[in-house]
């Protein structure tokens, strides 16, 4: 039997950085446990509202924050809140699939152009891995907004 799994990441500010991974997976903040959002309603915006409701002091209301698929194919992203620094390279990183299917000069083409637009997100480049066949496609390194590395493959 096959296991779902969640991706945890550590985070100073848990809501910016599940927007971030929000964009460049395209997958959805939920709601709220129990609240129907209508058409168009920002959930961010639901949870403030539900978080208050139930209590939950302001300064504590970014203490955790989710992503999820919205086809409900891929891993759900629980961002949590920890207050030490991040002190050196990720153990596990995500490898984001930007280019399936493509090869040599055309892969790296769109896989320079997904990092063109997660750089206006707030990523960092940090290094580019040319093809080298049979044992690399090649891929760019990048960095999220609290230096979480991870790749474009």
């Amino acid at each position: 039997m096959s296991r779902h799994i969640q991706v945890t990441v550590d985070a100073h500010d848990p809501r910016a950085l599940s927007s971030f991974w929000r964009e460049v997976l395209g997958y959805v903040h939920p709601g709220p446990p129990g609240v129907d959002l209508p058409e168009g309603a920002d959930p961010l915006a639901a949870w403030d509202d539900f978080l208050a409701r139930i209590g939950v002091p302001e300064d504590q209301r970014n203490s955790r924050s989710a992503i999820e698929d919205p086809e409900g194919q891929g891993p759900r992203v629980f961002f949590q809140q920890v207050p030490e620094d991040k002190v050196a390279k990720n153990r596990v990183h995500l490898d984001v699939r930007a280019a399936p299917g493509l090869q040599g000069e055309e892969r790296m083409a769109a896989l320079e152009a997904e990092c063109a637009r997660l750089l206006t997100l707030g990523a960092t480049r940090l290094h580019r891995s040319e093809p080298a066949p049979p044992m690399s496609a090649g891929f760019l390194v990048m960095a999220d907004p609290e230096g979480n590395e991870f790749c474009l493959d």
